[in-house]
């Protein structure tokens, strides 16, 4: 009878993936470069400028980030709209024009789908901010600028599911969105105004009205 694999208990799991996740953060927050970060907040806002608009993509787990990315951008002063990235092939893609701005996510910058969706993209006049986890990928060499938020280890035994390098790419384009708030010099009103629902809507009426 074969014996019971040794198991770690789920305290000693759960440490030693966040332990991993913190690490793993931590160590890629401190090589986010903050000159293309900066870059690619001038990107935006001279597309802005222009009338282009900012759209947000990815394959798999990056495709549902690009979602809340979209949505964090949109609520704080930067317009932005979800590009599904397979479906961009086959039609979506007509939705971004010339002069547009597409922020393209993917871990491995490698994705085949996103390869092509990428191709058409810059084809209809986009361009592209491509955020993958080296500099070095296919993503990072064919777009207009590169963006990279690398980890080595995910977190569990298989270092294959996305889960340290999905928070480091989110925490990425959160900061690009803070530099894209702070150059909009974003109020309170303008946030309630975008966000007048739940309670971070009834917080800001609390603040503004003095009844905090």
């Amino acid at each position: 009878m074969n014996a019971e694999p040794n198991r770690l208990d789920d305290a000693s799991q759960i440490r030693r993936f966040l332990e991993t996740e913190i690490l793993q953060l931590a160590s890629s927050m401190d090589d986010f470069d903050i000159q293309a970060l900066g870059a690619a907040r001038d990107m935006i806002l001279a597309a802005e400028r222009q009338g282009g608009r900012v759209h947000v993509t990815g394959i798999g787990k990056p495709g549902h980030l690009a979602g809340y990315i979209a949505s964090l951008l949109s609520s704080t002063g930067t317009p932005a709209y979800v590009l599904d990235g397979t479906e961009a092939v086959h039609g979506s893609a007509g939705q971004v024009r010339p002069g547009d701005v597409v922020i393209a996510i993917s871990n491995s910058g490698q994705t085949a789908e996103l390869q092509r969706t990428v191709t058409a993209l810059k084809h209809n006049g986009a361009a592209v901010i491509g955020l993958s986890r080296s500099l070095d990928s296919w993503l990072a060499t064919h777009s207009d600028l590169a963006l990279a938020a690398g980890v080595s280890q995910e977190g569990d035994s298989l270092n294959k599911p996305p889960r340290a390098s999905i928070l480091a790419e989110m925490v990425l384009l959160q900061t690009l969105s803070v530099l894209l708030q702070n150059a909009k010099g974003l109020t309170v009103e303008q946030y309630a105004r975008w966000h007048p629902g739940g309670s971070l809507g009834q917080a800001c009426q609390e603040e503004l009205h003095g009844t905090v």
